[in-house]
This record gives structure tokens, sequence and C-alpha cells, in this order.
């Protein structure tokens, strides 16, 4: 009976542990689901993170020369945080410009076209905002985008959700803005507001769900560099020791040809003791009218200002400025020319420091709100610029400092820490390298080329050869119209006009570019190649003879008016 009862009951037991076990199975069943489909999920999720268009900080400060900054070895200051993106990404030893000044750089960056492409050939000529830029093609297909701080090119800027920039120069104390094209007066300093205005459009300014190109445009460190108020007193306990061919001046640039010899640039010649020395009174006495420039100052602005320049100033009209200058001997002219360099490096290299702050700010916002992963952050210049070399401040010239520019790139899903770049790039490639890397067809009249797959290790093929033109002539600092092409080692320039002059460069010789060997019979076989070269670069990117003479008479014509106005 009992037996009976057992086995019933445990019969039961049975089917009741059949059904606690199927229960269990789906339950596993649906944990295991669940979990498939969160993997699933996750992994769903990190494709479409990695399928999100980057976003893109493109920062461009004014003349800031790659010697100025010490991830490029050079030893003259320190910029951390401008080193990071060279640290984190990649090093461009050899980026040059297609016209080494303001305004034309600046068109050339936004079109990926040359200058007499473009039409922005000089600083005189409009720009015509009607043509494609990449701005516009970013905008078009998704991308939200802003500009902030100095473009130097007339008229609304295009191709911008939101523009706030300097008109023309803009000024360092408490800055015009043009917003949106309404002009407004920000109280501070301009390197300090562009940087505070850039995070703030990338904070509160901007869609949130959308790419972004944001082009963070600093004026310094453009003439007559002028220090933010905390940096005023930087390297007053240092002495800076000018370039080796500063003193070049003294032999008439022996070995170079016309140009070098009538440019008006140099440090101690053509700066001016008011605009670039910082004096109200001249050494001899004379008014110098900076006074009018320190009427822009607030009174707090300007106690601090006076109180960090005028000791230096006295000082030095107390040691030299008694006497004619004209008598005086080789050595204490010389001692005059060193302390014109070193109130020059030292105020320009101040105002690289307020730059690199807000590099910093700019690279601890991506960090701090995880946007560094998929930002490409580009550093770069409007080109190179003069720091004593030949005893010159400026640019324009083909001729290496001015030539070349800083580039720094990082982009931490394609580009490997510590990479380093010696090829050619140019200004011209930077439109559509950034629309390759947005998944976006440049257009076909863009004369760039992608750096792309350069910079991430996929190849080393590139150019060997880049093409370069300079028309502001004549004008301010008086360099010459020239053309010309380099290559890695040696450069081949054509100066005309009013002259007609050629001068061919060994770089891996005379890298100072102190002797031109055009007329070198050892280098005839190599003049004739780089004569073919340029050649054909012109035929190439569509330049002539006949540019030149249209522009020529467009920018004389230009002048004419002014100077009957």
């Amino acid at each position: 009976m009992f037996r009976g009862k057992t086995e019933e009951i445990q019969g039961k037991s049975i089917k009741l542990n059949d059904q606690k076990m199927n229960k269990y199975r789906i339950l596993i069943l649906v944990l295991f689901s669940g979990m498939a489909y969160m993997g699933s999920s996750c992994s769903t999720s990190e494709k479409e993170e990695d399928q999100k268009p980057p976003n893109i900080i493109f920062i461009m400060s004014d003349d800031h020369a790659y010697q100025a900054i010490s991830a490029y070895g050079y030893g003259l200051n320190e910029t951390p945080n401008i080193d990071r993106i060279a640290k984190e990404g990649a090093i461009f030893t050899r980026a040059t410009v297609t016209n080494s000044i303001c305004a034309p750089s600046r068109a050339v960056l936004l079109t990926g076209k040359h200058s007499f492409v473009n039409g922005k050939v000089d600083n005189v000529q409009p720009f015509n905002w009607e043509q494609d830029n990449f701005p516009k093609l970013l905008q078009a297909n998704g991308y939200q985008t802003a500009l902030i701080g100095k473009i130097h090119l007339d008229g609304l800027p295009t191709g911008f959700d939101y523009s706030m920039v300097l008109p023309g120069q803009g000024n360092y104390y408490n800055p015009d803005f043009l917003v949106d094209g309404e002009r407004k007066r920000f109280e501070g300093y301009v390197t300090d507001i562009t940087t505070e205005e850039a995070l703030k459009w990338l904070k509160e300014g901007r869609d949130q769900e959308k790419p972004f190109l944001l082009m963070y445009h600093q004026k310094a460190p453009h003439r007559n560099w002028k220090p933010a108020p905390e940096y005023l007193t930087l390297y007053d306990d240092k002495d800076f020791t000018p370039p080796s061919t500063f003193f070049d001046q003294e032999t008439n640039y022996a070995g170079r040809g016309t140009a070098a010899k009538t440019q008006e640039m140099e440090i101690d010649g053509h700066a001016s003791w008011g605009h670039d020395f910082k004096m109200v009174i001249d050494p001899y006495g004379d008014s110098t009218g900076f006074d009018r420039e320190l009427a822009r100052f607030n009174p707090e602005q300007l106690a601090a200002w006076n109180a960090a320049y005028d000791p230096k100033n006295d000082a030095f009209k107390e040691a030299f400025g008694k006497g004619d200058e004209s008598t005086f001997s080789s050595e204490k002219k010389r001692e005059i020319a060193h302390w014109k360099y070193n109130r020059y490096i030292k105020d320009y290299l101040r105002t690289i420091k307020s730059v690199d702050d807000g590099v910093g700010e700019v690279l601890d916002y991506l960090e701090a709100n995880g946007l560094a992963e998929n930002t490409i952050v580009v550093y770069t210049s409007d080109q190179g610029f003069y720091l004593g070399e030949h005893g010159w401040f400026d640019k324009r010239f083909m001729y290496e400092q001015s030539f070349r520019t800083p580039l720094l790139v990082r982009f931490p899903k394609e580009i490997k820490a510590g990479t380093e770049i010696d090829k050619l790039v140019q200004n011209l490639d930077f439109a559509p390298t950034l629309l390759d890397y947005a998944g976006i067809q440049a257009p076909q009249e863009m004369q760039g080329e992608s750096f792309r797959n350069l910079v991430s290790g996929k190849t080393g093929e590139w150019r060997d050869a880049v093409y370069y033109t300079y028309y502001e002539y004549p004008s301010v600092h008086m360099v010459k119209r020239h053309y010309g092409v380099a290559t890695k080692r040696y450069k081949l320039i054509h100066f005309y006009y009013d002259i007609d002059e050629w001068e061919l460069y060994d770089l891996e010789k005379d890298p100072n570019e102190l002797r031109n060997v055009y007329d070198d019979p050892e280098y005839e076989d190599i003049k004739i190649k780089m004569h073919e070269r340029l050649q054909e670069l012109r035929e190439k990117y569509g330049d002539s003879d006949q540019n030149d003479q249209k522009y020529l008479d467009a920018y004389l014509k230009v002048m004419e008016e002014r100077k009957n106005r």
C-alpha cells in the first residue's frame, strides 16, 4: 500500500521536477538570449561609434613659425599643449604653403585651390565666398560648422552655421568681432576671448547629435605682438641669442640676388620704435604715435602695460639713447640690434604662450567630454615666419622659414602616436584631406591631395615637388614677385616684374640658403631638371605668365584707386 503511494508520489515528484526543469531551461535560454542581445547591442553600438563621421577642430594661428613650437626642437620656447598634438599624433617636418601671406593662405585652406585659381592672390584682391569651400561641403553633409577668430577675408563667411571673426587684422586688446556679421566689442585679451568663445560654442552652441567642424583661429602671434597682461614680463630674465644669420645685412646678403638685398623687413632697420618696440617716445626724444594704440586699453590694462614696459624702455634709453647713432661704433650698433632682436622675440613668444594655453583648454575639453577619440585636431599656421634669420621678421619669401609652416595632427583612431612625416605636404591639401576623413568626395577643381593614407602609414607614396607663388609687390616689406618649385633637396625661384633673376639652392649643403648656385656649372644638370619640373607644375596647376600679368594689372589698379581717394 505504502509502496504504491510512494510510487505515486514519486511519479508526481518526477513530473513536478520536469516542470521545474523546463522552467529553468526557459529561464536559462532567456538569460543567454539577453546576454547575446546585449553583446550584439554593444557590438552594434561600437560599430555605430566607429562609423560616426569624425569631428574636426582646425586650429590656425597667424605667423606662428615652426621654430617657435618646442616639438620642432629649436629650443626657443616651450609649447607643451601644442606639443601634445604631436606626441599623441603626427608632426610634419616639411609642410609648406603655396603663397606665404595671410589672406591668400586662408583662401587656399578653404578652397583647396592655388591663389591664381581661387582669385585671392594677395591681401588686396577681394575673396569670392560664392565658390565652393570645404566647410560648405561638410555642412551639406550633416556637419555643424563654426568659424571663430581670424580669417582676414572680406565679406560674410559662408559655409558656417556660426561665425565670429575679427574684422581685418583685429586688435589684441578689447577687440571688435563680427558675430554673424554684426560688429560687437569684447573686453579683454583677444587670444583669451577667441578661446573662450570657441569653448562656449563647443559646450552650448552646437547640436550635440551632429558631427562638427570648428575652425578656431588665433590672431597671435601676428605683428605687433602685444602680450597678455599675465605674460608682460615673461622672459625678462632671459637673453636670447640671435640666429647665426642675423647679421647678414652687414655683407649685403652676399651670395643672393636683388630680392634679398631690397626687402624691407629687417628687425634692425625697418621695425619701428613705436609699433614694434613699444616706445611712446623713441630714444632720441621723438613721439612715435604708439600712444594711439594704447588708447584702446582700459585703465587697469594700461597700468599693467606701463609697469612692465616703462622700466625696460628707460633702461635702454639710458644705455643707448644718447649721442648721434651715425657715430656709434660697430660694436655699439650690434648691441642695439641685439636689444631690438630681444624685444621682438620676447614679445612674439609671449603672445604664443597665450595661444598654447588656449590649445590646452580645448584639448582638455575634448578629453573630459569623451570626444578626443573621434575628433581630428589640426594645429597649423597660415605660413611660417622669420625669427631673426637673415635679420628679418615677417614672411612672403619662398626661402625656408616662411615657406615652411608648422603642422601637427591628432586622430587616435587612425594616426599612431609619435608619427613623423617628412613629405612635402602643402596647405593646398587641407581641404581634400578633411573631406576624405568625413567620407566626402572632394570636387575635381580642388588641386590638393588627401594625406590621410600617408599619415596613417597606409602608403609612403607622395608628390616629389611643390609649387609656390607670391604676388604682393610693390607693397609693404617690398618683397619681389616670384614663383618657384621645391623638391626635398633643391629649390628654384624666379623673381620677376621689375627684375628677371633666378635663384637655385641646394638645401642639403646650404640649409640657410646663403649661396645661389644657379650659375654654378656643377649644378647645370640640376638646373635643367628643376626648370623642367617647374614647367610641369605650372601646366598641372594651370599657371602661366598671363596669370601673372592679369593679377599684376588688377593689383596696380586697386593701389592706384587707393592712392587717389
